[in-house]
């Protein structure tokens, strides 16, 4: 278990301290919640290392436990969270498919999560992805720092008059489809339940998955994982896409099949990938590995294409958001404190 730093932050009243064992903290994280638990009730105990089985001894004698997105908060986890006398898991993220909340329930651990921090801070990330992907900016700046100033290779497209396709349109896909719209784009979107007036509204329209697939020159994804939509870009998705389009994914990565998107890449059938996140970031993703070796294979060959672009999974990493999850997260672990109902649709499984 590596253990850089644990870090005791205190506020104002000793004597009704609720103590939180905070996992995966990183500088940024320490900077938003302090700031948002002076003069509250909080005592967070930050630790640098995720939170395991292994790890969860180091919870002992907190009330709560806040992780995130790489945490591993299974079942053989949260009993020991209890056992150590853990009611709480609190998430400050969307996303909670990395906890078993059915075993939480049974064992009697409430969990919850920030719903939505910055939709705004995903959708433009995006966006961001896409731009620099698709005009080779992260190519030229290397390049000019270099003093080369040759303009070869480094052609892109016009994004006005493309058909971008958003895969779920939920609020951070509704944000970057509406984006698209005011680039001049034609947008088309797919969601297991559509919402037609807003559709209506920004001029963008439903349409089935495959037609996603064989009309889009971009390809965002903006939809949770489940079942269904695991791997639901793969060798046939891809098989089926129009020519040489571009997929871009700020959502979950186990969505690509990586191996699929590596052999379509091998044979150019798309013009590029953007990432922001992947399949497999245990370890990888939120670290320094400039002096390690990188031991993904896999990861390691997507970074070998000079048309893939991958971020580390800082869609969210935005003041703004980053004010609004220690926000929610804070008024979550006080409402635990004080015996009142969790703030409204933060409570995973209500």
């Amino acid at each position: 278990m590596k253990t850089l730093h644990v870090r005791l932050v205190q506020a104002t009243y000793v004597n009704t301290m609720m103590k939180v064992a905070f996992y995966d903290a990183k500088p940024y994280d320490e900077e938003f919640f302090n700031r948002q638990i002076n003069g509250s009730e909080l005592e967070f105990a930050y630790h640098d290392f995720r939170l395991r089985k292994s790890t969860a001894v180091t919870a002992k004698g907190a009330d709560a436990a806040c992780v995130f997105v790489n945490d591993e908060v299974d079942r053989a986890c949260l009993e020991a969270l209890s056992e150590n006398g853990v009611r709480l898991v609190a998430l400050r993220c969307a996303g909670f498919n990395n906890v078993d909340h059915h075993a939480a329930a049974e064992i009697g651990i409430a969990v919850v999560r920030v719903p939505a921090y910055s939709p705004h801070a995903v959708a433009e990330h995006a966006i961001a992805l896409l731009s620099t992907l698709n005009r080779r900016l992260h190519r030229a700046y290397n390049r000019v720092r270099e003093l080369n100033f040759s303009l070869n290779g480094l052609v892109g497209i016009d994004l006005h008059g493309k058909t971008i396709g958003i895969i779920g349109t939920g609020k951070i896909g509704k944000l970057t489809a509406q984006i698209f719209r005011g680039f001049g784009c034609r947008v088309l979107a797919y969601d297991l339940f559509p919402d037609e007036a807003w559709a209506v509204d920004f001029g963008i329209r439903y349409k089935e998955l495959d037609e996603i697939y064989t009309e889009c020159d971009v390809i965002s994804l903006h939809t949770p994982l489940t079942p269904e939509t695991h791997h639901m870009i793969n060798k046939e998705s891809v098989a089926r896409m129009k020519k040489h389009p571009i997929i871009i994914n700020t959502s979950r990565g186990k969505l690509i099949d990586t191996t699929a998107v590596i052999s379509a890449l091998k044979e150019r059938k798309l013009r590029g990938v953007a990432l922001d996140v992947y399949e497999i970031e245990e370890g990888v993703f939120f670290e320094d590995l400039s002096h390690d070796v990188l031991h993904d294979d896999e990861l390691a060959r997507l970074l070998t294409f000079n048309n893939v672009l991958i971020t580390s999974h800082q869609g969210f990493l935005t003041e703004e958001a980053l004010s609004e999850i220690s926000r929610v997260t804070c008024e979550n672990l006080i409402c635990l404190k004080e015996g009142k109902g969790f703030l409204e649709g933060t409570l995973v499984g209500d």
